[in-house]
């Protein structure tokens, strides 16, 4: 930070903005992270899985240590301590609400390397799933499960955010439990390059959700949705998600982003290992000690690293950037988001010809085409557009940054290939979701469980 703070000295709203611009970096240094989501079911019944029990989620993450994974522990509210997650090196397992497993991997340099983490993750993953009788499945909202019928995980902020997501919007609860996303984590050199990496990436995050469209299921049914999970976003929590238009607006900076995560309601303080319960409250009051709930205690740069988290935008700014726009899908894919937004985003011309795609975009436009997707996918439509033409010409940008950066495999193969499905979804005009449609409405007869046989890991 730009000083440093003594235990002493309250945060000040200088000590925010200078957490953000911590994470600046030169390009050289630019990493890449990848996280994806995925449903944990039972073979054979396709039941979700409980924490608890010989074969629950518990037993899978203990099985896991045997791959050289650690165990992340949270306070029980009883006394002792929960297994929540696992940690080797730089990347994390956690545990989602329902019990979605999540791989956050390890800020890579290149997509071979992410790909091979991820292929790694996925081969440990099944190794013990399977002998707990247990499956993996990538899709962006469950197919079947009620959300009465999802197990709770034991995570104190999970606790916190189900009792206030209802009182804020009305598919809360469903993006908590019956959701799963991939998403790419990037870095930025400047507060300059931040502005310029924020405004592409935001106005172009719907058509990536066109092209990870994934979830057109929901407990059995088509939904009328070709991305449940995107169009459960659109009614989460107005507070803390959405295209943030004032990203677009002159002047927008660290300080900017600074006062708009000031403003997001709260959810928890952490002490001693403990969730504390301040939901709606306000960290403008935490920092002038006004939280009867901490005894008057005014918040750490750790207090404010945490509130970041728990903010939901279509991008959302940490010490880097995250793309949060698209539904989880097969490994193929999962490799594929972060290939699409480091060729966009990590070579400068491929930026600027991605910025030359939306930049005439207007706020409602925008907020049109985040809703549009949903349902329509490649084929809505912005500024006279399709959706399929810009999703052509953006992964086109992307291919050719990703072949500007030159980043060889050891079989000296560059990092478009993990283009490659998504380019035949641009081509096409066909997504995911539209593919399974087909598959229901024909060969598997209405039966949605088929989705568990066919596309499980």
């Amino acid at each position: 930070m730009a000083e440093t703070l003594c235990d002493d000295r309250p945060l000040a709203f200088e000590d925010l903005v200078a957490w953000f611009a911590e994470g600046s970096k030169p390009a050289s240094e630019f990493r890449v992270g990848a996280e994806h989501e995925k449903f944990v079911f039972r073979l054979g019944s396709h039941e979700p899985v409980a924490y608890e029990g010989p074969n629950g989620i518990k037993a899978l993450l203990e099985g896991m240590m045997r791959f050289g994974w650690q165990g992340t522990y949270e306070a029980a509210p009883g006394g002792g301590e929960t297994l929540i997650g696992l940690h080797r090196g730089m990347a994390n397992i956690s545990l989602e609400p329902g019990g979605q497993f999540e791989l956050s991997g390890a800020p890579l340099a290149t997509m071979h390397d992410i790909c091979e983490e991820t292929g790694q993750h996925l081969e440990e993953a099944k190794t013990v799933a399977g002998e707990l009788g247990l499956g993996f499945l990538g899709l962006g909202f469950t197919p079947l499960w009620r959300r009465d019928e999802v197990p709770v995980m034991p995570k104190g902020r999970y606790k916190i955010m189900r009792n206030y997501m209802p009182k804020v919007g009305g598919q809360g609860l469903d993006m908590m439990f019956r959701t799963c996303t991939v998403q790419a984590n990037l870095d930025f050199a400047s507060e300059a390059d931040m502005v310029d990496k924020f405004r592409v990436s935001l106005a172009l995050q719907p058509i990536a959700t066109a092209l990870f469209a994934n979830s057109p299921f929901t407990e059995g049914k088509p939904n009328g949705f070709l991305t449940a999970r995107a169009n459960v976003w659109t009614d989460t929590d107005a507070d803390r998600t959405g295209l943030l238009d004032f990203v677009f607006e002159d002047g927008f900076g660290f300080e900017r982003y600074a006062r708009y995560a000031l403003d997001v309601p709260m959810y928890f303080v952490k002490r001693d290992g403990r969730y504390i319960d301040v939901a709606g409250r306000s960290f403008r009051d935490f920092m002038a000690g006004r939280l009867a709930e901490v005894d008057g205690e005014t918040p750490t740069i750790k207090d404010w690293a945490d509130h970041t988290t728990t903010i939901f935008p279509e991008v959302r700014l940490k010490q880097y950037l995250e793309m949060r726009g698209a539904d989880a899908g097969p490994w193929t894919r999962l490799c594929g988001l972060p290939a699409l937004w480091a060729g966009v985003l990590y070579d400068p011309p491929s930026q600027a010809a991605a910025w030359d795609l939306c930049k005439g975009w207007t706020a409602e436009q925008r907020a049109a085409l985040r809703g549009d997707v949903t349902r329509h996918g490649l084929k809505a439509t912005i500024a006279g557009r399709t959706v399929q033409d810009v999703a052509r010409d953006m992964l086109a940008i992307a291919h050719q940054g990703l072949k500007n950066r030159n980043r060889l495999s050891g079989g000296m193969v560059d990092e478009t290939n993990y283009l490659g499905e998504l380019e035949d979804i641009a081509e096409t005009g066909v997504t995911a979701a539209e593919r399974l449609l087909e598959l229901y409405h024909g060969p598997w007869q209405g039966n949605v469980g088929e989705v568990f046989e066919a596309f499980a890991y």
